[in-house]
């Protein structure tokens, strides 16, 4: 039998961002859970399978535009047959479902003939957690706040690609993505994690995020690697841990070579506080 059917529990939701309030669902699972994502297009804090790095459970896909048809009894014989042994379903409080998301936890626990656990709104400091929240904030910068509601470091991943040329000239190497389905944070200056191709660790690093200002204009996603020069090959996954600066106009290069210097002090204190 593969996974689906050995299935007992299901946790259903969005889960963009795998954030805390989500993992108080998986916890709900036990050892025969998996997660179903229900894929509305829209997740951009771990889009598509990013998901799955942040848990043990398998993941099984619902494409929204295929399964926003059905009514409760539908939804229902769906998930019967997709888990044969299913006797639990875990949701959270706002959780709805079926056409025009008419139905809601109660509906559930009418038309299904098993457990339904519905998890309340969790909270930290006094802030409820929400993907759109954690949106919010790092579209403010608060990267630090986005992280404590996610409960790891916010992370894009890219393709390697050339940048404009100028950085090792002039300034300092770095190494460029391009990335497709993330939502990038406010234009600025990050200290940042950086994982290169398939390495297993991250290298401590300055990341800026924005428009070159100071020359051509062009929007980059580039980050200096702190421990010494790397070579990336194919891709790297930016790690956002705290917020520098905001994205300056400089007068000329050597204005521009003094504010990396700085932001590179920063972000080093920064992250050797992170191994204390």
């Amino acid at each position: 039998m593969n996974d689906l059917e050995n299935t007992t529990a299901i946790a259903i939701g969005g889960f963009d961002g795998m954030h805390v309030g989500h993992q108080h669902l998986f916890s709900e699972l036990g050892e025969n859970g998996c997660i179903v994502v229900i894929e509305t297009g829209y997740a951009n804090l771990t889009p598509r399978e990013e998901r799955e790095s942040f848990s043990h459970h398998p993941l099984e896909y619902l494409e929204l535009d295929e399964i926003r048809h059905l009514d409760g009894e539908g939804f229902i014989k769906l998930l019967r047959e997709k888990f044969p042994k299913l006797a639990k379903i875990v949701v959270g409080y706002d959780f709805h479902f079926g056409k025009n998301r008419k139905y809601s936890f109660d509906d559930l626990r009418t038309l299904f003939n098993g457990e339904v656990v519905v998890v309340e709104e969790v909270s930290q400091d006094g802030e409820s957690i929400h993907s759109h929240k954690i949106r919010a904030k790092l579209q403010i910068g608060d990267i630090k706040g986005a992280n404590k509601f996610l409960a790891h470091n916010y992370t894009i991943k890219g393709e390697h690609i050339t940048g404009q040329g100028i950085g090792k000239k002039e300034l300092v190497a770095t190494i460029n993505i391009t990335t497709n389905g993330y939502l990038v944070p406010k234009e600025g200056v990050y200290a940042t994690l950086t994982r290169i191709d398939d390495e297993e660790h991250y290298h401590p690093s300055v990341s800026f995020v924005g428009h070159r200002v100071t020359t051509d204009g062009s929007f980059a996603i580039e980050s200096h690697i702190l421990d010494g020069e790397v070579f990336c090959d194919k891709k790297a996954a930016i790690g956002f841990v705290s917020f520098i600066r905001n994205n300056e106009k400089f007068d000329n290069l050597e204005a521009l070579k003094v504010a990396i210097k700085k932001d590179i002090a920063v972000a080093s204190k920064e992250l050797k506080l992170l191994q204390l």
